[in-house]
């Protein structure tokens, strides 16, 4: 079955950076386009960033844009995002997604999402 899983949140301060990746098992990595969302405290989800599964094609949500870079190894089986000039309301629970296609915004619809990793931000 697919499994995601997550790693690299952690307390960093605005202006601060933070790597977050994603190991993917359980299905064949490199066929399959590739989200971030993220949901912050007391929202809904939020759909962040889209790869496409060669790589070749990214799409960004207007509030991370120029901050944030996905990227992915198909040959390790992992998706990354690269968050910098890191903000306040970037605090929230990121998770990495299989969506159903290559998709941005709320048109996305997830096979399956990892339990998330947490990017918190320190006074």
């Amino acid at each position: 079955q697919v499994q995601l899983v997550e790693s690299g949140g952690g307390l960093v301060q605005p202006g601060g950076s933070l790597r977050l990746s994603c190991a993917a098992s359980g299905f064949t990595f490199s066929s399959y386009a590739m989200s971030w969302v993220r949901q912050a405290p007391g929202k809904g989800l939020e759909w962040v960033s889209t790869i496409s599964s060669t790589g070749r094609s990214t799409t960004y949500a207007d509030s991370v844009k120029g901050r944030f870079t996905i990227s992915r190894d198909n040959a390790k089986n992992t998706l990354y995002l690269q968050m910098n000039s890191l903000k306040p309301e970037d605090t929230a629970v990121y998770h990495c997604a299989k969506p159903l296609t290559y998709c941005s915004g709320n048109v996305c619809h997830y096979e399956s999402r990892g339990q998330g990793t947490q990017v918190t931000f320190s006074s």
